[in-house]
């Protein structure tokens, strides 16, 4: 099969280039704000934790010196939207209904186009920076530091670009990149965390960083919480809809969880059919990704939140400090 889709790959990777090419030349117009910029992104499709990254750096920042902009994927609104009150996942979208969720104090906002975005959001700017959630192969917004995230099991420099492979832009667009995140390790000594380095051929301004995925102590629901180990100790349904479930299948199953698993597309729109299915399904638990589309209409569903550690205190203090220190 891969040798098949091979054709198709090469001819997206020409109009990747292509369209590389006109910008570099200055034919496409890419801008420059004068205003602190930080994008978070990566050169694969979904699943290499830029959620709990985006969650880290607002935290860093602090919620109120904060405004982030998501192209707002598979929402049901149009244009430039605001978070506010009355904002569902329907209209932002699930990564930025659960940012505003997570980040009252925060400005969260969507538009298809980061320029029109940036500009609306700048007519009002009560805060310190602007993170751009996804929008590493947006070319007509230049950042000010760029986050590259790869995952630890699929590294772009093993991968080859779609549909063969998972990546949507070209390996070397990885230049562009201040700080390159290898996330979802295990654990690591030092000498794998070289070999991985060598794989990576950062450039000599380029630092990388090596992250987990550390899951909450308990899973929870609006209004209320449980330990983990409690509500491990019956079986339960496990409902996801996100690019790559196996890391928390597999933390589950480590932990002796019994478990049936439902496992649905990136981002699926759950219908009425299906909520009726997974309300007869007893005991649920899914990610919080998920729960911003479903907790509303099933009672009984909790998540299991989790965020983005460092794999070593050295290499976090590194980090927060180049982020704290950035300016344009």
């Amino acid at each position: 099969m891969r040798f098949l889709l091979f054709p198709f790959a090469i001819l997206y990777g020409i109009a990747v280039r292509l369209r590389h090419f006109l910008y570099d030349r200055g034919w496409l117009y890419s801008k420059q704000y004068p205003f602190p910029t930080l994008c978070v992104g990566n050169l694969a499709v979904g699943g290499t934790g830029k959620t709990p990254m985006v969650e880290y750096l607002v935290r860093l920042w602090g919620e109120e010196q904060v405004a982030i902009l998501s192209r707002g994927y598979r929402r049901k609104t149009k244009g430039f939207v605001l978070a506010d009150a009355l904002s569902t996942a329907l209209t932002l979208g699930d990564e930025p209904f659960q940012y505003h969720r997570k980040f009252p104090k925060a400005t969260v906002a969507v538009c298809e186009s980061r320029q029109e975005g940036i500009e609306r959001l700048l007519q009002n700017p009560h805060f310190r920076v602007i993170l751009l959630d996804d929008a590493f192969q947006h070319r007509k917004v230049q950042a000010g530091l760029n986050l590259l995230l790869t995952s630890y099991d699929k590294l772009y420099t093993k991968d080859f670009l779609l549909p063969v492979g998972s990546l949507r832009d070209i390996r070397s667009r990885a230049r562009k990149a201040q700080i390159i995140l290898v996330t979802k390790c295990p654990e690591l000594s030092e000498e794998a965390q070289q070999k991985i380095i060598q794989q990576l051929h950062p450039l000599p301004h380029q630092q990388v960083f090596f992250t987990r995925i550390a899951y909450a102590t308990k899973v929870c629901r609006d209004g209320d919480s449980l330990p983990l180990e409690d509500f491990l100790s019956a079986p339960f349904t496990l409902v996801t809809g996100i690019a790559k479930p196996t890391p928390l299948v597999t933390f589950l199953q480590s932990k002796g969880a019994h478990f049936t698993h439902l496992s649905y597309g990136d981002h699926h729109h759950f219908s009425t059919k299906e909520i009726a299915f997974l309300s007869q399904q007893g005991r649920l638990l899914t990610t919080e990704k998920d729960y911003v589309r479903l907790g509303f209409a099933l009672p009984q569903l909790y998540y299991l939140p989790i965020e983005t550690q460092f794999l070593n205190e050295k290499d976090k203090e590194m980090f927060d400090k180049i982020v704290l220190s950035f300016e344009l």
